[in-house]
């Protein structure tokens, strides 16, 4: 039985990891970090598995990373745990430095000081955010970096100082320089999220309208579900290398929100260009209200313009289908789309279901009904 340790083991891309390996037969380890707030329910479902233990450890504390390395002493290292929003990079830049970038450095050191440089391998989430203001199209493992944010200069840190290890120590670490990925386990502040959990409260009659930035924004999205068979296939390799991770097909942010909106039930028509485009409702089906055509649903505000924005992002998988045997079209964009809005479709109602007997309740009492 291997033994692997995640990082960020909390999020989308860790919680699906966490589920894939422990299929494989691993035992499997994760860190997270301590909070009075209870953010684990992507991985409640695996809390009391016989194969599956949480260590808590913090990217920022070497000490505590390389405590739980030399308690676990894993195999495989998986490197996930990040501050991954890029508008959130712009307002704190020097956290996003810390964990993004002197986080991965944190990490190789801990494997060195439980000395298992020599048998322990090492997976460093990358980010398409690398390439930012793109020097060509598509990206592959060729094309050189622009990083255009806080957060993809951090990341291009760590990416250079996995390569140093690699070459200087001899280390199995390796990048997967991984294309936008999304979920219905997505944070609901992440772009993709937001229009699936728009289309759905809007179909139901409890949100009017959806605020959305640059809609002419180019990005390659594919399901984390699928990207994380990719990581591990990375470390499976005979030799450590870096792989770019994308579905090598492009879509606006206008195409998703139009294909969210659509499996919702609510068809739009996009007018207009930069701030003044908007999108409006020509046609509803199923159960959405007939009462939103004619209605304008999309706006554009400029509070989501980022100061630096990377706007053409897509990514040549070409290495990882030829070397790893990965496949990148298991999930299509319009299966993704679909994936996220039923589930937020379902969220949704049942959220309204739950408001409902709490506001049932709260009349109750205030008549004296229920005591």
């Amino acid at each position: 039985m291997k033994t692997a340790l995640i990082t960020g083991v909390t999020g989308q891309d860790g919680s699906y990891l966490a589920e894939f390996l422990l299929e494989k037969g691993y035992d499997v380890h994760g860190l997270i970090r301590r909070s009075s707030v209870d953010y684990r329910e992507r991985i409640a479902h695996l809390e009391g598995k016989p194969h599956f233990h949480l260590h808590f450890g913090h990217m920022g504390d070497s000490m505590s990373l390389i405590k739980v390395v030399n308690k676990v002493r894993p195999d495989e290292i998986y490197n996930l745990a990040a501050q991954s929003h890029v508008q959130v990079s712009f307002d704190s830049p020097e956290f996003t430095a810390d964990v993004d970038a002197t986080g991965v450095l944190r990490v190789l050191e801990a494997v060195r000081a439980a000395g298992l440089e020599k048998t322990c391998r090492i997976y460093q989430a990358s980010t398409s955010e690398l390439y930012g203001k793109v020097e060509e199209v598509p990206q592959n493992e060729n094309t050189p970096f622009h990083p255009y944010s806080p957060y993809a200069v951090a990341k291009l840190y760590g990416f250079w100082i996995v390569k140093e290890y690699r070459e200087a120590y001899n280390m199995f670490c390796c990048s997967g320089i991984l294309f936008n990925h999304e979920s219905e386990r997505r944070g609901e502040t992440f772009v993709t999220r937001k229009i699936t959990l728009a289309a759905a409260r809007i179909a139901q009659g409890l949100q009017d309208c959806l605020y959305l930035g640059n809609l002419s924004s180019l990005r390659d999205w594919g399901y984390a579900k699928d990207y994380v068979e990719c990581m591990w296939l990375i470390l499976q390799n005979k030799k450590p290398e870096d792989f770019v991770i994308a579905t090598g097909v492009q879509h606006s942010v206008r195409e998703f929100a139009y294909y969210a909106f659509k499996h919702a039930g609510i068809e739009l028509k996009f007018e207009g260009e930069g701030l003044n485009e908007t999108g409006t409702c020509v046609a509803v089906s199923g159960s959405a209200p007939k009462s939103l055509v004619g209605k304008v649903l999309v706006r554009v505000s400029e509070d989501f313009y980022r100061p630096t924005d990377v706007v053409n992002l897509w990514g040549d998988p070409t290495k990882a289908k030829k070397e790893l045997g990965w496949d990148p079209a298991k999930t299509s964009f319009e299966q993704l789309v679909k994936i996220m809005v039923d589930s937020d479709m379902a969220k949704v109602a049942s959220e309204g279901a739950a408001a409902k007997v709490r506001t049932n309740l709260a009349e109750y009492l205030e008549k004296g009904v229920v005591k």
